[in-house]
């Protein structure tokens, strides 16, 4: 007797539809071959009507052995977690969600399925609603088996990572190195006096669904001192609206020597965007923000007209950390990362992984500060890649170790999550600024860790080991530690 799954296909109209749609073809094709049948709608579901519509096609069916949502490309994880809860959990059914990887072209991210599969699993873990996954082309090896194993009972948790080791664990690790761990401790307890005077100002709510940047002020400042601002969108474009001319010739006459193709954008919406970087500098200024908090979309397009990315990689370049989606803990820990490499860091998006040859991309739309750029590629000045307006910057990342690390509320157990690995220089994989990485454990397990741990999908970057100290700077504030290599 064959499996039967109720298949409901999630997409976003701002992402390649055609692409999409080619790419979920080949889902149902994989379906089909497998002697899966499936129910529901075989069309992309891009609205609250459409899924509403396709839910009632598949709950008119009875013995189904699994609900399977196909992460066609990203989207957040409100849809998700309505089908969760309020379908799979009242039918008693199993739910998997299977995302769709991309080949690395230089174009434009046309699905960044990875990325919302990621923030789906973060959703649920902190409901602590079980559910399987796969992220696999549709011509995968063994994806006939895979896709049936989607019917079994979802894994059960991992366990949450350990504050200290247990008395046995500590009598038979190895001596430590006293020197390093001295070192580590007093640049831990730096970083710690730093974040103990640190404000990060936010601008605007994160996006509904993106769990991922939710925070809660009361408990960051107990657990790092970091006091947050709030402030509403409306009063910063007025502000850049206002910003004084010479300050915005200023940064015009830097744009243009900094990077290359500025003459051929839309000149107004590049001046717009560099009266946000004025903007959001002078709130800087005046909060003495050690670090933004911004919800860069859909108002920085919808309300003022031209993308938020350029003015905030200038602002990381000159050591102010800004993150996407008004996500704080993300600008918390892009901030402590900055203050151990004294250097830019940079807070991107995990967007794909490859088994074959052992590499992950790291990608934000351009946001990355310009000294992590491949001296090899002269950078660029570009548009957004799904709502086409200026400023971003675009360049590969330049090789070199890396330390990847994320203050994380993961099934609402605060911790620290952290990486190690390589930048290696390649050709650019996507539009904007990204970077190839090579991992220190293979990227299928540590794509697996991810998804299983519930993590968010943003993650700080930094040049440099810096593990040592992270770890040193976690038991002084008694924060457990993920280590994902």
């Amino acid at each position: 007797m064959s499996e039967k799954f109720g298949v409901l296909a999630l997409a976003r109209p701002t992402f390649d539809v055609p692409f999409a749609e080619e790419t979920l073809a080949r889902a149902f094709a994989a379906l089909d071959q497998a002697g899966i049948d499936t129910v529901g709608h075989r069309g992309l579901c891009m609205d609250e009507e459409t899924v509403s519509r396709a839910l009632a096609e598949i709950d008119a069916y009875a013995d189904l052995d699994l609900l399977l949502v196909l992460q066609v490309t990203f989207t957040d994880a409100a849809m998700v977690v309505d089908i969760a809860e309020n379908h799979a959990e009242n039918y008693a059914l199993p739910l998997a969600i299977w995302a769709f990887p991309e080949p690395r072209l230089g174009g434009r991210l046309r699905l960044n399925a990875y990325c919302g599969l990621n923030l789906a699993a973060h959703a649920l873990g902190r409901r602590g609603i079980p559910h399987g996954w796969l992220f696999a082309a549709p011509e995968a090896e063994n994806i006939a088996a895979d896709l049936r194993a989607l019917a079994a009972a979802p894994p059960a948790n991992p366990p949450p990572p350990k504050k200290k080791p247990t008395k046995k664990e500590a009598a038979t690790a190895p001596p430590p190195d006293t020197s390093a761990t001295k070192e580590a401790k007093q640049t831990a307890a730096k970083v710690m006096d730093t974040l103990a005077r640190s404000k990060i100002s936010v601008l605007g709510d994160h996006p509904v669904g993106f769990d991922t940047c939710a925070y809660d002020a009361e408990r960051l400042v107990a657990l790092t001192g970091i006091q947050v601002r709030r402030h509403d969108l409306a009063p910063l474009f007025d502000r850049a609206r206002a910003a004084p001319e010479d300050k915005v010739a200023a940064v015009r006459e830097r744009v243009t020597t900094e990077l290359r193709g500025v003459e051929a954008l839309d000149q107004t919406q590049l001046e717009r965007s560099l009266r946000l970087f004025c903007a959001l500098d002078e709130t800087r200024e005046q909060e003495q923000a050690a670090a933004l908090a911004v919800r860069c979309w859909p108002e920085t397009f919808t309300d003022y007209g031209c993308a938020a990315c350029g003015a905030m990689a200038m602002l990381n370049q000159a050591r102010t950390p800004c993150a996407c989606e008004a996500d704080v803990y993300g600008a918390a820990s892009a901030l402590i990362l900055q203050e151990l490499a004294a250097a830019p860091a940079w807070m991107a998006d995990l967007v794909d992984l490859d088994a074959k040859d052992d590499s992950a991309v790291f990608w934000h739309c351009g946001l990355a500060p310009l000294s992590m750029r491949d001296p090899d590629y002269a950078p660029e000045a570009t548009v957004h890649s799904n709502r086409k307006m200026p400023l971003l910057q675009q360049f590969p990342l330049k090789p070199g170790r890396v330390t990847i690390a994320r203050l994380s509320q993961s099934r609402n157990e605060p911790k620290l999550v952290l990486l190690g690995g390589e930048a290696r220089r390649a050709p650019r994989a996507f539009t904007g600024t990204s970077g190839v990485f090579r991992f220190d454990k293979p990227v299928d397990e540590v794509g697996r860790a991810i998804i299983e741990h519930g993590l968010e999908h943003h993650y700080g970057i930094a040049y440099g080991e810096h593990r040592p100290a992270l770890r040193a700077l976690a038991a002084g504030l008694d924060l457990p530690v993920l280590e994902l290599t």
